[in-house]
């Protein structure tokens, strides 16, 4: 017996017969002829060429790219690889960075925001922040992000620095305590004045509100992001448009609905 079957050379090659079918089909091996039998047996040479095949593709080698390799002269098969190995590494790199992504989604937060922004609501934390409004700050970071990427990295550093002034974390808490007050509670106009006071007198915490102003669509961007959660016609609400009210009277430049 000259040869042995495709079966047989399949399994000693170490793949499938409908692989080594796959391999005559894209025409990187030549099917060999057929005996008196009828069958075709695979040679030396046949079984060569298959596992040939099969480490290229193993090393990930496409399909397509392997039969000029074969048939390349040693210095084309050495540039040819090499330039491979730069494509596996690529898409080495590009698993790596989807890896990395899902270790980070089993962390909500640093799925969606810079370490920087994590450790300053962690630091929110212990500063007695409730979880409900780390969560809202959360949200309005992740959108704020995402419509301002250009103003956000100024906007943390901002937001760091604020957050060592006593004054400025309790008017925060005071904030959130008032999203729970009625709409018509007359703390709300007092809060709102303490509020815009302690900013015009504190330039650099009144960039918190002014910075995240986009270059383009600055209003609908702005409102997007300063009245995120809010409910029409509520107290946190008015408070916001309150604050805004009062900055714009002293010729702050804060975007009205509608406007450019």
């Amino acid at each position: 017996m000259n040869g042995v079957t495709i079966g047989q050379a399949a399994a000693f090659v170490g793949i499938t017969v409908k692989t080594v079918r796959h391999y005559h089909k894209l025409g990187l091996a030549e099917e060999p002829e057929r005996d008196s039998s009828g069958y075709r047996r695979y040679g030396s040479a046949d079984l060569l060429r298959l596992v040939q095949i099969r480490t290229l593709a193993a090393a990930g080698v496409p399909l397509a790219e392997t039969a000029p390799l074969l048939d390349a002269d040693a210095a084309l098969f050495t540039a040819k690889l090499a330039d491979v190995e730069r494509q596996l590494t690529e898409h080495i790199e590009e698993l790596t960075l989807r890896r990395d992504m899902l270790h980070r989604l089993a962390d909500g937060d640093r799925a969606l925001l810079p370490d920087r922004a994590v450790a300053l609501l962690e630091r929110m934390a212990g500063l007695g922040f409730t979880p409900d409004e780390a969560a809202a700050t959360r949200e309005g970071w992740v959108l704020a992000r995402a419509l301002v990427p250009e103003g956000f990295e100024d906007y943390l550093t901002d937001v760091e620095h604020a957050l060592l002034d006593d004054r400025f974390v309790a008017l925060l808490k005071r904030g959130a305590e008032a999203a729970a007050w009625e709409p018509d509670d007359p703390r709300i106009a007092e809060l709102a004045t303490t509020a815009a006071d302690h900013f015009l007198a504190n330039p650099a915490q009144l960039k918190i509100v002014t910075g995240l102003q986009a270059r383009t669509e600055a209003a609908t961007r702005y409102q997007l992001i300063a009245h995120h959660g809010e409910e029409q016609g509520s107290a946190g609400a008015r408070l916001v448009a309150l604050v805004e009210t009062r900055l714009r009277s002293a010729d702050i430049r804060i975007p009205r609905p509608n406007s450019p």
